[in-house]
């Protein structure tokens, strides 16, 4: 048990840096359920996106070595893992720490605030990123609970491994990763 908090900013330095020599091949089947049970659970998300479910989305947890690529088309839609986003090929690029993405997914903070504390970049089609937000906030996901339905009877100690680390991680960042 920490004694005191860790530093927000050095909590993720050291994740990072435990990753950073980590293949991502493992970490593609992990998207894909994780993808899978979003769309499972919330099936009309993709739809909320309109004109915009064709376009393609760079995800840049600041504090982690690697990024994700969301092509969330209505049908198929994908997420890939990769070491750094493309130069070209994407509508937009949303950057910030981890587990306020995670906050920002799942609802629990308010996207205009992180953007307008600089807490969170985002740049290129905001019009795209705009729809994307409305399809994520009006799904009501939960990350560790969508997850949890797609494993059948390991969901729930999944979902429960998955709400403690993540309390953990906060706690130990004292309280959230981007104070």
């Amino acid at each position: 048990m920490l004694a005191t908090p860790l530093p927000a900013a050095r909590l993720p330095l050291l994740l990072g840096a435990a990753l950073r020599p980590l293949p991502l091949a493992p970490l593609q089947p992990v998207l894909a359920l994780l993808l899978r049970a979003v769309v499972r659970q919330h099936p009309r998300i993709f739809h909320r996106l309109g004109e915009h479910a064709g376009r393609r989305f760079g995800l840049d947890p600041a504090d982690l070595p690697f990024a994700l690529v969301l092509a969330p088309r209505a049908g198929s839609p994908s997420i890939r893992a990769v070491r750094v986003l493309p130069e070209r090929g994407l509508d937009a690029r949303i950057s910030g720490p981890i587990l306020g993405l995670v906050d920002l997914a799942e609802g629990r903070v308010d996207g205009d605030a992180l953007f307008f504390a600089r807490t969170l970049v985002v740049e290129g089609d905001m019009a795209a990123v705009v729809a994307l937000r409305n399809a994520i906030d009006a799904a009501g996901i939960d990350l560790a609970g969508d997850l949890a339905a797609a494993l059948g009877p390991l969901g729930p100690v999944a979902a429960q491994m998955l709400r403690a680390g993540m309390t953990l991680i906060r706690r130990a960042a004292g309280g959230t990763a981007w104070n």
